[in-house]
């Protein structure tokens, strides 16, 4: 199977031979040709299988670039998400030299600045739901002649305080606009909210609730007092390439950096509390390979596409199978090899067993 069989045109496919993506993945190839169609769908598959541009490449495929009309909008839980998308679509209009235009819209930005950009017409939008909502009651955002939207993250989005701003963006849009819900598990009661929201949805599915086999998954048991310790202890010895450590507190994440780069160790902390162009500036320095540790609160355990990861470290353990799921599916990207280790108190042990049941996995307890 390739791209111009999925009914791809040619220059994103040749865009995409610049990317050296060249076959469609399993999510890739059941999805493109049902979105093609305009089917409302909800499309589950395990991180790092390429959803991204399975949802992404029938909307180009469809694009009307000759008028100046919204066409699509892609709602994302994170401003991080929302530049990561807003960045593959800006790859694939440089490498197939068409002349779209797309926006990214999320809340921290400049909105004077954002609604100066709209002047220009996108035919995308890209970003959270807070202010894009914001904007079209603004009447700044004309959503008339919208064709799809989509929600990614969508087993996160429609179980928290989006959903209402999901809720209210949909009754700005076209009764019969197309509707794709994305997510990296199959959650039975989000996809009960996606269909209240679609009536008739598809669902389309690829491996989704699953973590890759080429992961393997070590947990150590250590005393929470000696938990840095034990951090450096294992960078010291172990030195890997590139690696987020993931806490699930802001103030954690920054006494975790802290301690790290005071013994040598070059990292720097992610999270809620830093404002938007420290973590943009920060991911892309993590991205060009500037940066090789990466200590982040759960804002970038859900989207951010880094295939290059080599190891996965839980400071503190998700509590939930699903979350521990999008944290080790940071690493063993697209087939390649990775390592997730968790580091539990005493109080945790029975934890990895629960893991292995619940996910599928084998673990190694040190």
């Amino acid at each position: 199977m390739n791209f111009l069989k999925l009914n791809i045109p040619n220059e994103f496919v040749v865009a995409l031979e610049k990317e050296e993506i060249t076959t469609p993945t399993a999510i890739q190839e059941k999805a493109i040709p049902k979105l093609i169609e305009k089917s409302n769908a909800y499309i589950s598959s395990e991180t790092g299988t390429g959803k991204t541009l399975a949802f992404l490449l029938p909307i180009l495929a469809k694009l009307d670039i000759d008028s100046k009309k919204l066409q699509a909008i892609i709602l994302t839980p994170t401003h991080e998400l929302a530049s990561q998308i807003q960045n593959q679509i800006l790859r694939l209009k440089q490498n197939s030299n068409l002349d779209f235009r797309a926006q990214l819209l999320i809340g921290g930005g400049s909105a004077k600045r954002q609604l100066e950009k709209l002047k220009k017409k996108p035919h995308i939008i890209v970003g959270s739901p807070g202010r894009i909502l914001d904007f079209i009651k603004l009447k700044k955002i004309k959503t008339h002649f919208v064709e799809t939207i989509v929600i990614d993250e969508a087993d996160k989005m429609l179980l928290d305080e989006s959903v209402m701003l999901i809720d209210n963006i949909l009754r700005a849009l076209p009764r019969d606009v197309q509707k794709v819900f994305v997510s990296a598990t199959n959650q039975p009661k989000s996809n009960s909210i996606a269909r209240k929201m679609c009536g008739e949805i598809i669902e389309i599915h690829a491996g989704s609730n699953k973590i890759s086999k080429k992961i393997e998954h070590i947990f150590i048991i250590v005393r929470e007092n000696e938990k840095l310790a034990e951090l450096l202890k294992f960078f010291l010895k172990t030195k890997p390439r590139k690696s987020i450590v993931f806490a699930h507190k802001n103030e954690t994440a920054k006494i975790i950096a802290k301690h790290l780069s005071a013994n040598g160790i070059a990292a720097v902390e992610i999270h809620g509390a830093r404002d938007k162009h420290q973590r943009v500036q920060t991911i892309a320095g993590f991205r060009k390979g500037k940066i090789k540790v990466l200590v982040a609160s759960d804002i970038a355990a859900r989207g951010l596409d880094f295939n290059d990861i080599t190891h996965i470290i839980n400071f503190d353990v998700p509590g939930q199978s699903k979350n521990y799921l999008h944290r080790a599916g940071r690493t063993g990207r697209m087939g390649k090899k990775g390592c997730c280790v968790s580091l539990l108190s005493p109080e945790e042990k029975n934890v990895p067993k629960r893991f292995e049941k619940e996910l599928k996995i084998q673990t190694k307890l040190l």
